[in-house]
């Protein structure tokens, strides 16, 4: 992967935190850093080619908006799971996924109304796949510390 220049810096260090709540968030960035929006958006777009920026979106407290969350691991042999992975996606409520070196190799998270939404949906995605091993693991105290990465 090629090196971050200044500027790539500059945008990835302010959009990980404080985002701008506006309608032209890259246009206050852009001020902030002294560059011009279409700067800004260009350099996003290129990061964005190279898998340097996934997603630019909101993080929300899911209690604070009368939803629940829990963390779900599957164990999955090799052969299915590209197919239980692709199934998962397709719930509303399954912020990301990932892959871990373990008996239990596929990690999801998982936010709905409900706990009992949350465990139905499990049921139907064992179903489909015909994955059984799969576990539910709520919260029983959250710990939130702020992630920024300063580059």
């Amino acid at each position: 992967m090629a090196p971050f220049d200044d500027i790539d810096r500059a945008i990835l260090n302010r959009i990980q935190s404080d985002f701008p709540m506006t309608s032209r968030p890259f246009r206050i960035i852009a001020e902030n850093l002294g560059l011009t929006e279409n700067d800004v958006l260009q350099h996003i777009t290129t990061l964005k080619k190279r898998g340097v920026i996934r997603r630019i979106g909101g993080n929300f407290v899911p209690g604070k908006l009368g939803f629940v969350s829990t963390l779900c691991a599957a164990k999955v042999p090799k052969k299915k799971m590209a197919g239980f992975v692709k199934v998962v996606n397709r719930f509303p409520g399954v912020t990301h996924n990932y892959e871990r070196d373990n008996i239990y190799n596929i990690w999801f998270t998982f936010i709905a109304p409900s706990m009992e939404k949350i465990e139905s949906n499990l049921d139907k995605i064992a179903q489909e796949t015909g994955i059984k091993d799969i576990i539910n693991l709520p919260a029983t105290k959250v710990y939130k510390i702020k992630a920024h990465f300063e580059l």
